[in-house]
């Protein structure tokens, strides 16, 4: 029986096997690649919001506390945002008839607070406690970034189960002692790793096994 496709078409078929594995790879890889990506998760990208706050300005140049601001931050699972009362305890004397801060005398005497645009925005099926996060020994500008530089409030990561794992993995790497938690300028020490598993074991860190849990962050 004459054969009836030509020798070549063996070749075509292995390149096209081939071909069609590589460029399904490279899909996959693509697609993962721009679920990182800044244009996905909106990291480092500022948010515009009814009044131009800078955290630059009140905590890097005023110094202000995060916690004067953030008042269940150690408490709760929420952080706390500002009433309008916290501004105005300083901007009922400072910069007080100034056009900018309009927004913010007016949500004060109509008593309706301002609607701030959220910048670090978990999913619903996420659960995210602060209170554990920082009396465990992680500091705000571990998950926040260097606050105290932000002219606009952005967010320097992913927010991303993977960048959550890195911590959670290997937590020793970030903790630090908790009176510099709210320090934005505080730097890990060349024996972190040590230090680190020393407040590990002091602060009661739960095991890899549990941090990974799925039923640690989704309930």
């Amino acid at each position: 029986m004459p054969q009836i496709f030509h020798q070549s078409t063996n070749t075509i078929a292995k390149v096209s096997i081939f071909g069609a594995v590589f460029i399904g790879a490279a899909l996959l890889f693509v697609i993962a690649e721009f679920n990182r990506s800044s244009y996905y998760t909106q990291a480092f990208v500022a948010r515009p919001q009814p009044v131009q706050f800078s955290h630059k300005h009140h905590v890097g140049d005023d110094g202000i506390d995060c916690r004067y601001c953030h008042t269940t931050v150690e408490t709760s699972a929420s952080a706390g945002m500002p009433s309008t009362k916290t501004c105005m305890n300083c901007h009922s004397q400072i910069w007080a008839n100034s056009p900018y801060l309009e927004p913010v005398r007016a949500s004060f005497r109509d008593e309706k607070p301002i609607g701030w645009v959220r910048v670090h925005d978990l999913p619903d099926f996420v659960y995210f406690n602060h209170s554990i996060h920082v009396n465990k020994g992680v500091g705000c500008s571990t998950c926040h970034g260097a606050v105290d530089n932000m002219p606009l409030m952005y967010q320097v990561a992913s927010l991303q189960m993977e960048w959550c794992l890195q911590c959670h993995r290997n937590p020793e790497a970030v903790l630090r002692p908790k009176d510099q938690i709210f320090n934005m300028q505080w730097q890990a020490p060349a024996n972190q790793k040590e230090v680190g598993a020393q407040l590990a074991k002091s602060y009661n860190i739960r095991s890899t096994a549990v941090l990974t849990s799925c039923s640690t962050c989704h309930r």
